[in-house]
């Protein structure tokens, strides 16, 4: 089984799959070999992915907290629900450890992906690394007053890296910190939850053995997955936590690292 992370991964800079990264994933496909997109996105983020791809399977989806079908577009389970007091509860703490922070969070049910925003609820001033106009804007006791599968912090005046260190001093057992990108925005999720859970699932329900799991990635969120997989890529340009865990380098995104790898087989 082949896993991928999306942004950083499959997608580099252009944010856009490569001619050369879809036919490599299509001969994967057709040797029958399950190629698993393994990202921080949320479902509704995964179409446009998966069909230039042509992937049937499954796709883990939020940091491991939600299994997608990708070819009936339907969530299939979803693990580790943040709930709302604990959100609450951790919103209170991040206020007092990073002023200035704004939250949002990312809700789903199982069943067909509702693309309506409402599965997005951010505070004003929320701020996007990857683009801001998405969700949709309500006062915190909105944003906090559903179970979520993700609470996402932002603040404009800090990196990604220093907010993750902040946070994991205040939580030891409650949630997961990670982030996919520096520009100001960590995750966090049930403990325990990961990609690399999400994978064993997916790896569980086809019969694959965790040593036959080949595994890239780029950023902290990927780390869990490259340890468990038995074999972890990194791209080159990735984050130092998960070049130190990674049994392999492989090129940047930009030049089709996951690529590289994977035509010496297919």
């Amino acid at each position: 089984m082949i896993a991928s992370d999306v942004d950083g991964t499959l997608l580099g800079p252009s944010e856009s799959l490569t001619g050369r990264t879809i036919a490599t994933v299509r001969r994967v496909i057709e040797a029958g070999v399950p190629f698993v997109l393994a990202s921080g996105r949320p479902p509704r983020w995964i179409a446009p992915i998966a069909k230039p791809l042509e992937l049937t399977g499954y796709a883990v989806c939020a940091n491991g907290a939600v299994l997608y079908d990708c070819a009936r577009e339907e969530i299939v389970e979803v693990h580790g629900l943040l709930q709302p007091m604990l959100l609450h509860d951790i919103a209170h703490a991040l206020d007092k450890a990073l002023p200035g922070c704004r939250l949002a969070t990312e809700r789903v049910s199982t069943g067909a992906v509702d693309h309506d925003m409402r599965n997005f609820v951010i505070e004003p001033d929320y701020h996007n690394p990857w683009g801001d106009g998405e969700g949709r804007t309500g006062p915190r006791a909105e944003v906090l007053g559903h179970p979520a599968i993700k609470l996402l912090v932002s603040h404009r005046g800090m990196a990604s890296a220093e907010m993750a260190d902040a946070v994991n001093a205040l939580f030891d057992r409650d949630v997961d910190v990670t982030y996919s990108s520096s520009g100001g925005l960590v995750e966090l999720s049930a403990h325990g939850i990961t990609k690399a859970t999400g994978l064993a699932d997916v790896a569980e329900r086809l019969g694959v053995e965790q040593a036959q799991v080949i595994a890239f990635g780029d950023m902290p969120n990927d780390v869990e997955m490259l340890r468990w997989a038995g074999h972890g890529v990194a791209m080159q340009n990735g984050h130092p936590a998960v070049l130190s865990v990674a049994d392999e380098v492989t090129g940047p995104a930009g030049e089709d690292g996951v690529a590289q790898v994977l035509e010496r087989w297919f």
